[in-house]
């Protein structure tokens, strides 16, 4: 017998949880399949800290923005969960994008500061400022392993059905209105269809993809690297710490073993955290190692004893999640058919989550187009940025 549903949505990490809760919300008969246990490592969704740094020039992101500081504190107040710590963020490094930043968030409700590199060093004297600083009392940290269960657990008392250990083997487009999906469960094999699809599957997305619009149409490179920020033993117990972003302007003096901005953030228990932005090795997610890139974790830790005083550079603990990238670094939000993609959130989406979802679930139920920006089908002027990661040697 054949199962018949009217929305599936294949991956429960943040995005797909938010489209769940974003439909479920909205009264809408959705399901949301996930492969793996909750609270899972494998993805791009785990961890107690993610960066809430507001600071964006683009008008399509800073709009986004906006709403999703709303649409976090809903989630807070239909859970009775706190998704946000305020503890401000500081970004600096670039005094010309700190200025269009200011520029772009003035008459918005996020609010801006402006600091000397003395200013600032007396507030955080856990990090080292070089010229002006940009300071967002509005931002803070983001807490996944807290918001993931929040928005199932209401999109759920909503009327969604969440499924865990459910794999999706297989995805056919059967027609504009209706799509087969094969799973896999503890039980064996099912075979449902479905009205509409969302795949939010993060690193698994071309999998599932590929062979479903085969000849029918042209989809984004998507990149899958492994990240493998830090946390630092904190040195400095007195130290305040906001998140951080610092933006390496090239040919900086103490730059030279860069290899990209650094952002980072207190993690409480476990250290301060910092990183490099989407410098990991390209790697297949069901084929990890895991385990950091000596080169780049020896960069990053001369980073944290020039910039980071307050903490020890040689006491640390190795994370490893992954980003999916696309080659502008912009979205993928799109519907193709039968089928919405989410996907492409190249390291910097998480602070998005809510909207995210609540775009998914318009593209599901027709109510509104996504930005023009996060199309499928979209023309990249610059495809340095893929490039330099297909040199990139595969990590497994």
């Amino acid at each position: 017998m054949m199962t018949r549903l009217d929305t599936v949505v294949i991956g429960g990490g943040a995005m797909g949880s938010a489209a769940a809760w974003a439909l479920a919300n909205r009264g809408r008969e959705v399901t949301l399949l996930e492969q793996f246990t909750p609270g899972h490592k494998l993805g791009a969704s785990h961890g107690s800290t993610r960066n809430l740094n507001l600071g964006y020039k683009d008008p399509t992101y800073v709009g986004m923005l906006v709403e999703a500081l709303e649409l976090w504190k809903l989630l807070g107040e239909q859970s009775g969960t706190a998704p946000i710590v305020r503890t401000g963020t500081v970004n600096h490094g670039n005094p010309d994008q700190q200025a269009q930043t200011i520029a772009a968030l003035a008459g918005t409700t996020i609010r801006t500061e402006e600091l000397t590199a003395q200013e600032a060093g007396e507030r955080w004297r856990g990090i080292r400022f070089r010229g002006p600083v940009l300071h967002l009392p509005d931002g803070g940290q983001l807490n996944p392993d807290a918001a993931l269960p929040a928005f199932q657990s209401v999109a759920a008392a909503s009327g969604a059905h969440v499924r865990h250990h459910v794999k999706v083997t297989g995805l056919r487009i059967l027609g504009d209105a209706e799509a087969e999906l094969t799973l896999e469960t503890a039980s064996g094999t099912e075979v449902v269809r479905a009205r509409t699809v969302v795949t939010t599957a993060g690193a698994w997305t071309r999998g599932l993809l590929d062979p479903a619009f085969a000849g029918r149409a042209e989809l984004p490179t998507l990149t899958v690297t492994q990240e493998q920020p830090l946390h630092f033993a904190v040195a400095d117990p007195g130290a305040v710490w906001p998140g951080f972003n610092h933006s390496l302007l090239s040919g900086s003096p103490g730059f030279e073993y860069a290899y990209s901005p650094v952002y980072g953030m207190s993690t409480p228990g476990e250290g301060v955290k910092a990183g490099w932005h989407g410098t990991g090795a390209i790697t297949d997610p069901d084929h990890r190692s895991f385990a950091a890139e000596p080169a780049q974790q020896l960069a990053l830790r001369e980073y944290a004893r020039t910039w980071l005083p307050g903490v020890d550079p040689d006491a640390f603990t190795e994370i490893s999640c992954t980003y999916t990238s696309t080659q502008d670094e912009a979205f993928i939000l799109d519907r193709i058919g039968p089928v919405v993609i989410g996907a492409g959130f190249s390291g910097q989406g998480f602070k998005f989550t809510p909207v995210i979802g609540r775009i998914l679930a318009d593209l599901v139920d027709g109510s509104g187009p996504a930005p023009a920006a996060f199309a499928a089908g979209r023309r990249i002027a610059d495809p340095s940025f893929a490039l330099a990661r297909s040199r990139m040697p595969l990590k497994r």
